[in-house]
């Protein structure tokens, strides 16, 4: 990729990061300018997020106990860090100590962030669904990972009041704000869920360390309840492990649904993946869920296709509907319902 594009890139994860992370949006703005690091990002996997990429891959470096004066300044890694303003020297130097794995993570590692706090807002949708069908779902996440965000009817939610849903004697437990007017349906208790299934070109399998590790990596240093929630539906999902398939979650869909059971409502759900996907793929997918619709009752629902907003495209009794729920930010701290 051309390096003024991959420069842009990185202003804009900086802007992502204002009021999120000070360390990475310090630092993205410095590597948008320096031509050796940008040389360094030339070498990523195609089609991947190349700043999360890099960030996670120092992350993972330091996470594994490389030594460096560069961890001093990541809270991920030490009680009490540095300044920002120091650290980037730090971040060059380290990069150029250890630029052979580096390029070995850009070239072959994916970024595939277990974001629980998205479940915040999966956890509405899904009783909007379920309240007009009045039937068990039959649940498919298409870039599952490692299959955490399969397991949103196993925890339990809060939003901004003493009020809690879901699953009242999880571990895990969500807490989101909801902005504007309209309060979605939130039902006491989740849904009743009759079967899941996560895809993925590469699963996460969280039995194995280095796999947990680049996930944990992949969560920004400063974001202590991120790593907590990550941790405890870790252990959740070792409990419950719901079924993942390896493979293009675009070419297994039609038969997967195909093995879902019929009296279920069919839900297909994918969240900040498909900025991943090819256009052509894009399409191929809508024209796929518009197939299954011709059979049964069927519902999509996703962000990051052709916007940042949340949508639900579903098909019931011949008619296709396309919903746009409203914004969500990306790491779940909060959503707005527009229905």
């Amino acid at each position: 990729m051309d390096k003024t594009l991959i420069s842009q890139k990185f202003e804009n994860f900086a802007n992502d990061c204002r009021g999120s992370s000070e360390l990475y949006e310090h630092l993205s703005r410095k590597i948008a300018k320096d031509d050796e690091i940008l040389d360094l990002c030339t070498l990523a996997r195609e089609g991947q997020p190349i700043p999360n990429l890099l960030l996670g891959a120092v992350h993972f470096l330091l996470f594994k106990g490389k030594k460096h004066r560069l961890k001093e300044y990541y809270p991920s890694i030490v009680q009490f860090p540095k300044e920002k303003e120091d650290v980037f020297v730090h971040f060059k130097s380290f990069c150029q100590i250890y630029r052979d794995e580096i390029i070995s993570i850009l070239k072959s590692k994916l970024v595939q962030t277990n974001e629980i706090r998205r479940c915040a807002y999966l956890y509405p949708a899904f009783c909007y669904i379920y309240d007009k069908v009045k039937k068990p779902l039959s649940i498919i996440e298409i870039g599952t990972s490692a299959g955490l965000l399969l397991l949103w009817d196993k925890y339990k939610y809060s939003y901004g009041t003493n009020e809690v849903y879901g699953n009242l004697g999880s571990k895990v437990h969500i807490s989101t704000e909801i902005k504007g007017d309209h309060i979605p349906l939130l039902l006491k208790e989740s849904p009743p869920v009759a079967s899941k299934i996560g895809l993925d070109l590469h699963v996460n399998n969280l039995g194995n360390p280095e796999d947990k590790l680049w996930l944990k990596s992949l969560i920004w240093p400063e974001h202590k309840e991120r790593f907590v929630l990550f941790e405890h539906a870790a252990n959740h999902f070792n409990e419950n492990p719901p079924k993942l398939l390896e493979g293009d979650g675009v070419t297994l869909l039609t038969n997967v649904a195909k093995q879902m059971p019929k009296d279920t409502a069919l839900c297909i759900f994918h969240t900040h993946v498909a900025n991943q996907i090819p256009k052509e793929l894009k399409i191929k997918l809508l024209e796929q869920v518009k197939q299954i619709g011709d059979t049964r009752e069927v519902f999509h629902l996703y962000n990051n296709m052709w916007d940042q907003k949340l949508h639900l495209d579903y098909f019931m009794n011949g008619t296709e509907y396309n919903l746009t729920i409203g914004d969500t930010d990306g790491h779940g701290r909060w959503f707005n319902w527009e229905l």
